[in-house]
């Protein structure tokens, strides 16, 4: 039986409506980041933190997130590329460290978007990066040590 009705098509994914990303970002692993986060937290008051952890999950952050995280989720982050870049350079920022679920989509996405916007201005100063794993890595290794909002049930519930 032949039908002359349209077929079905799934509206493409959130990305498509953004350049593809032509940047390559390091990845550092959770370990890293823990040693970073270990030496802000020890080092003093007046010492200037030179990296900012950006996590661009939107409605599955349950769970928790790496401490002092920023939440600019994916979704929106293209648009707010210029006043991040803007914000770092002011703070003295050297590594911004992208991270989602697992860190194979949207955290790679968002620090290539980045980086082609650093590398598109000339900056050379700072670095976007890869967080290995995302948080189910972090929370793998590390358990909820330096999370925020850390819920142990979110992590033993789902199939993570």
């Amino acid at each position: 039986m032949s039908s002359d009705a349209p077929q079905a098509t799934e509206p493409p994914p959130w990305w498509a409506a953004f350049p593809e990303v032509q940047a390559s970002c390091a990845r550092l692993e959770a370990s890293e980041v823990l040693e970073l986060l270990e030496q802000d937290a020890a080092a003093s008051d007046a010492a200037a933190r030179d990296f900012l952890l950006v996590d661009v999950r939107r409605t599955d952050w349950e769970g928790g997130t790496i401490s002092t995280s920023l939440n600019l989720p994916a979704q929106s982050f293209y648009q707010t590329r210029a006043t991040l870049h803007r914000l770092c350079k002011q703070a003295g920022v050297k590594r911004i460290i992208f991270y989602c679920g697992s860190s194979n989509g949207r955290g790679p996405r968002c620090a290539g978007w980045m980086q082609d916007y650093l590398d598109t201005v000339g900056d050379k100063s700072i670095s976007a990066v890869i967080l290995k794993g995302g948080i189910k890595g972090w929370q793998k290794s590390f358990g909820g040590k330096l999370m925020d909002f850390y819920d142990e049930k979110a992590w033993t519930t789902e199939s993570k």
